[in-house]
């Protein structure tokens, strides 16, 4: 699975970073979201899924096939 937040999109809500901190890291001039890597580990696939499903603006995107496209 791979994982990338749209910084055109994210309005810092931070909630994906509550979901899953050790995916998504936070900017600290504005505290908008992005991804630590876009590869997720197999053990945080659950909690990114919760952090798509939670982001009030849609600015997570995930892609299942992983590194199948990359």
């Amino acid at each position: 699975m791979r994982v990338k937040v749209d910084p055109d999109v994210c309005q810092g809500h931070t909630l994906c970073n509550l979901a899953a901190p050790h995916v998504f890291l936070l900017r600290e001039d504005d505290g908008h979201a992005y991804v630590a890597a876009a590869e997720v580990p197999p053990d945080q696939e659950d909690l990114v899924r919760k952090a798509v499903a939670t982001c009030p603006e849609g600015a997570i995107s995930i892609d299942e096939a992983g590194e199948a496209g990359a």
